[in-house]
């Protein structure tokens, strides 16, 4: 019986490291992100490119549904990451402002950039473009869509949430320097979960881990939000 009471244990004990391990995140900081930001003032936040796993997908969803999908994340995800600085400014000083999302998509949309060919467009081209210092920019790879379409074909909806089977989602979040696209700061975060995965969630998330270790700490004023 004891035998039987130290495998279990063990092999719980496996398991918790193995989770641990999976949600674990990586974190990098430019060595010269002192000297490279000194002069840094506002940063603007661009919608996140976001990919589902095709090999997932429910038999009824096109392709077009993907990439509506995808879209559609990724400029939500912007808007509730720029909420979750807004709500924790409170709780940490930054150095520098962010450009409120709307005027930042009003901009890349006059200059012609939007989802589909951002990524032909470096950073530098995109400071200029927006006036900021920095680039805020990011991933989402998920295991399996959330839409509420894909929800009920691959689970249940209850109360609005969706219930279907945890699945994994990786998000990486970037600052780049606008002078030279220069990779300022970097982390990247893995969520599991079912009703934990949506786009405010997963901001919320996410800030709460990155919130106190965002690199532009603070020179005693609080964080602002630039809208214009």
């Amino acid at each position: 019986m004891r035998c039987a009471r130290t495998i279990t244990v063990a092999v719980a004990l496996v398991a918790a490291l193995a989770s641990n391990a999976l949600a674990g995140a990586q974190r990098y900081t430019n060595p010269r992100f002192a000297e490279l930001t000194a002069m840094h003032r506002t940063l603007g936040i661009l919608p996140f490119h976001v990919t589902i796993d095709p090999n997932r997908l429910p038999k009824n969803m096109t392709a077009e549904m993907v990439q509506n999908e995808q879209k559609a994340e990724g400029l939500d995800f912007q808007k509730q990451l720029y909420a979750r600085f807004l709500t924790r400014s409170e709780d940490h000083s930054y150095s520098v402002t962010f450009q409120d999302v709307h005027l930042t998509n009003a901009l890349l949309a006059k200059a012609g950039i939007n989802y589909d060919n951002m990524a032909e467009h470096t950073m530098t081209e995109i400071a200029q473009v927006l006036g900021v210092d920095a680039i805020v920019s990011g991933s989402i790879e998920r295991s399996q869509p959330m839409s509420t379409g894909a929800a009920i074909a691959t689970g249940v909806l209850l109360g609005g949430l969706y219930m279907g089977k945890t699945h994994r989602v990786d998000i990486s979040m970037s600052v780049h320097n606008g002078a030279d696209s220069a990779l300022l700061w970097s982390y990247v975060h893995t969520d599991n979960g079912g009703l934990t995965n949506s786009s405010e969630a997963m901001a919320k998330s996410l800030l709460k881990k990155v919130a106190g270790q965002f690199p532009y700490k603070g020179n005693g004023r609080m964080v602002e939000f630039a809208s214009h």
